[in-house]
């Protein structure tokens, strides 16, 4: 498959067929997405391959609190789980909100999950020391993530870069035998989806790229 084609037609898949994703099709995408670069060539990643029923369902019970959040933020008109903006939304007004099991149920459902995790003591966290969350690690291990999902992709199945369930990463740490030194960097239910989408909807270029300045002259379009 083409190159564009891969990036232009990967997108969140979170409803999967019965058909399995058989290891020498994980082998492959772990194979050729090791060759995303890392800070320092690094390569602080590291993946399990988790099929065990038990420990997915311990994945998707972490998710229930934060992703009961997310939607009650996202109902209250907030960016969820945004690090900008105070949110208004109480643990009351969180803890009403129905199950969501679409945000749940992939974690348990798709063929197989991919837990990436990442290696805190290679990672260069220059912006730990600002006063605002930390985003600088993720360029050592979401170029690897994102990888992983267009060789998916490439393959002729697909998946979702998810992270609901690491609110609660200290509960998941010792169910998945996390060093302490590392940590969740994202979930990936892997499988064929049920319908495979060809034109996503995305912002044009000249709506988010601009000139010398964030409010410089638009660049592009």
């Amino acid at each position: 498959m083409d190159i564009t084609e891969v990036i232009r037609t990967t997108f969140a898949a979170r409803k999967f067929t019965d058909d399995p994703v058989p290891d020498e099709v994980i082998e492959r995408m772990l194979e050729h997405a090791r060759f995303a670069p890392s800070g320092g060539n690094r390569q602080g990643w590291h993946v399990i391959v988790v099929r065990d029923p038990e420990i997915r369902a311990a994945i998707a019970a972490a998710a229930e609190r934060p992703a009961k959040r997310y939607v009650a933020m996202a109902q209250a008109g907030e960016g969820p789980w945004n690090a900008a903006f105070p949110s208004v939304v109480t643990d009351e007004t969180a803890a009403s909100v129905p199950t969501p099991r679409r945000l749940m149920d992939p974690y348990i459902e798709a063929p197989v999950l991919l837990a990436v995790c990442v290696d805190l003591g290679v990672v260069a966290s220059v912006d730990k020391e600002l006063d605002r969350v930390g985003v600088i690690s993720g360029g050592s291990i979401y170029p690897f993530v994102w990888s992983l999902l267009l060789m998916a992709r490439n393959e002729g199945f697909g998946g979702t870069l998810t992270t609901i369930p690491i609110a609660n990463e200290p509960e998941l740490k010792p169910i998945l035998g996390l060093p302490d030194h590392y940590a969740i960097a994202a979930f990936l239910p892997i499988g064929k989806p049920v319908k495979q989408l060809t034109k996503l909807k995305r912002g044009e270029v000249s709506g988010f790229a601009s000139i010398d300045t964030f409010d410089g002259e638009t660049f592009g379009g």
